[in-house]
């Protein structure tokens, strides 16, 4: 049946009053892991543009905040928020946890860990009491009902969808459960490299296994630590993102068939991260990526799921180029593996990191962000002048770094004892988390103060623990504050209009030798892909209501069937068809800000160290309130502190 055929019958139901949704067979969830919605052209993404024009495209969509890959997962996954859910990964503080890693390595958990492993997100959700989510998920909810779901892709998010591996799971470190590893094998299919760890000996690889979710080395310049963004030899993943794909397509999809699969890919995030939006590499995988969706397309095709499937194609987040102000340090060519000569319209950025254990250290704060030495002679500024913002300093004998070798700034490792002034550090890309172990109010104060005094910080928010500290918004107005959560989230400063290689948003960043980041509060950040097509949704139609990642999982099961009790978000009702549909004008959006008072006469230095002009910091929240039957949902369109 065509879906000529099957609106030409829905109209006719609607007329009879008898409109039911057209059946649905299955659903899949596609994320282009950092995908812009400005990336979308007929040049780089024909087949998504294909499904915009066809399908429905959600305009005015939303990440959750912070916008980190894994916070967002866990959206995904559950349709809620951080304080809610009780997870704010990509990296936080969980010292109680115990265990190892994919690669069977121990964690020391003592610092802030990095989440994007399934074993480590096991061994978080083996502390007590403490599950490594609270709500149940969109997949454990839909096999309560009798469905088959499949979570196949990226390390780390693709595996929080199914967390406790209840379906069928592959991603670049494991397949799961071991029967269908077993499966995988026998067919003829090799195994994520580390698969065998999850067994405990119970599996061992075939002798040509190889490493099939292996990426490409990052193309440095000659420092040896920081990325060549002008390199074109392709997208670091995409050769595992198409063995993932290979296998979902040639065996999942068609024999195991699930209900409900989520298919998450790392372009074009990791390109982004290492080389940055805009770059050669960047445009290399956003091709991949659309490249593996016409495959999508066709295999649904051929195997006669393409009238009866519901394709959800969604990004996490935005993505933002790294830099600082170009009056201190603009962009700059590259040339013979070196940072080369200004060039304002098309060079790349030369600045933009910030390591915050440095910068309180530097405040007379005590600060440990658990990481060694960092070595990051570009992304930490060359000025106008070519002279490095943070001076390369060696380390001769290893009594500062560990090991004789440049730094740009010290080690600022877990002591074994916490000092109870000290604050522990998550250092997360575009925000911040801060811990600080004794709780003391006098001292996070003080700390937020000398922050709002720093050009790069932009809005913080501060558990209210502490009471109301001026200049500053509550965790829990953006659904932070819940089991575990951090003492204070901040937002890294950015400008969401400078162009760096074609492409609008900079925003500072943890420190780093990566060109790209996300999970700050700028709208480039914020507003992320969203596309959907299928019988279950409008065709042709541009869906200009607020609306949110959060959305998806309640909008999933409400097409499925599926009870979804612990969901925060909302059915997107204006954008399906039959009895589930709602017409677009019953729903009243009102735009609205929330200002805390602004500061006056702030000593505000930039992040070269100089005096601003400005000594004023007022913090203002963006939002959309959407209200329906008496129910009102809350999207943030982006917090931003102006210093003018």
């Amino acid at each position: 049946m065509t879906r000529l055929l099957r609106r030409c019958l829905c109209l006719a139901a609607l007329a009879a009053g008898t409109v039911h949704a057209a059946p649905v067979h299955r659903v899949i969830v596609f994320v282009w892991d950092g995908m812009r919605p400005d990336a979308i052209t007929q040049s780089d993404t024909p087949n998504l543009a294909a499904l915009v024009k066809d399908g429905t495209f959600f305009s005015d969509n939303h990440a959750t905040y912070p916008t980190f890959t894994m916070v967002n997962a866990s959206s995904f996954a559950t349709g809620a928020f951080p304080g809610t859910i009780g997870f704010y990964g990509n990296r936080f503080w969980a010292a109680s946890a115990k265990g190892r890693d994919a690669k069977g390595a121990p964690v020391d958990f003592s610092i802030p860990v990095f989440t994007e492993d399934y074993a480590i997100l096991s061994d978080l959700d083996a502390r007590d009491g403490h599950a490594v989510m609270s709500v149940q998920t969109l997949l454990q909810a839909a096999r309560k009902r009798g469905l088959s779901t499949a979570a196949v892709g990226k390390s780390g998010p693709a595996f929080l969808q199914d967390v406790h591996h209840g379906g069928v799971v592959l991603d670049e470190n494991v397949a799961m459960p071991l029967a269908f590893a077993r499966e995988l094998e026998k067919a003829g299919y090799p195994l994520p490299a580390n698969t065998p760890n999850a067994y405990d000996g119970a599996l061992a690889l075939e002798p040509d296994n190889g490493t099939p979710t292996a990426q490409l080395p990052t193309v440095t310049l000659k420092d040896g630590v920081s990325s060549d963004a002008s390199d074109a030899a392709g997208a670091p993943p995409t050769a595992s993102n198409a063995w993932l794909m290979k296998v979902y397509l040639e065996y999942i999809l068609p024999k195991k068939k699930p209900d409900i699969s989520v298919v998450w890919l790392r372009n074009p995030d990791s390109t982004e991260h290492i080389y940055g939006p805009g770059s050669p590499n960047y445009h290399l995988a956003v091709q991949a990526q659309d490249a593996l969706l016409g495959q999508l397309l066709e295999k649904l095709k051929a195997l006669h799921m393409d009238e009866d499937t519901d394709l959800i194609v969604v990004s996490d987040h935005g993505h933002s180029n790294i830099a600082g102000p170009t009056d201190l340090f603009p962009l700059r060519a590259i040339n013979d593996g070196r940072m080369a000569g200004i060039d304002p319209k098309w060079g790349f950025s030369v600045s933009g990191g910030v390591r915050m254990a440095d910068l309180l250290t530097r405040g007379g704060f005590h600060a440990f962000d658990g990481v060694g030495c960092v070595y990051s002679p570009v992304q930490s500024g060359i000025r106008a002048d070519g002279s490095q913002a943070q001076p390369t300093r060696y380390d001769d004998d290893g009594h500062i770094c560990g090991k004789p070798g440049p730094y740009t700034t010290p080690a600022y490792r877990m002591p074994a004892k916490v000092p109870g002034d000290a604050f522990v550090l998550a250092p997360n890309g575009g925000s911040e988390y801060l811990y600080q172990p004794a709780h003391d109010k006098a001292l996070v104060a003080r700390a937020v103060r000398y922050l709002q005094a720093q050009e790069p910080i932009g809005v913080i928010f501060v558990d209210r623990r502490y009471g109301h500290l001026p200049g500053t918004f509550p965790l829990d107005m953006v659904h932070l504050a819940g089991r575990d959560s951090p003492d204070v989230v901040l937002s890294y400063d950015y400008n969401a209009d400078a162009m760096v290689q074609g492409f609008p948003g900079t925003l500072y960043s943890s420190m780093s030798s990566e060109r790209g980041m996300h999970g700050s509060f700028s709208p480039v950040d914020v507003h992320n892909t969203f596309v959907a097509h299928g019988p279950s949704f409008r065709e042709g139609f541009r869906d200009a209501l607020p609306s949110g990642n959060v959305d998806l999982a309640p909008t999933v099961a409400a097409i499925m069937g599926i009870r979804l009790p612990g969901a925060q978000g909302r059915v997107l009702a204006e954008a399906l068809t039959g009895k589930l549909a709602r017409d677009a004008s019953t729903y009243r959006v009102s735009p609205r800000e929330e200002a805390a008072e602004p500061l006056h006469g702030l000593s505000v230095r930039r992040i070269d160290g100089s005096q601003a002009a400005s000594s004023n910091y007022r913090p203002v929240l963006y939002m959309k309130d959407l209200k329906l039957d008496g129910h009102t949902w809350t999207y943030f369109d982006r917090a931003k502190a102006a210093r003018d």
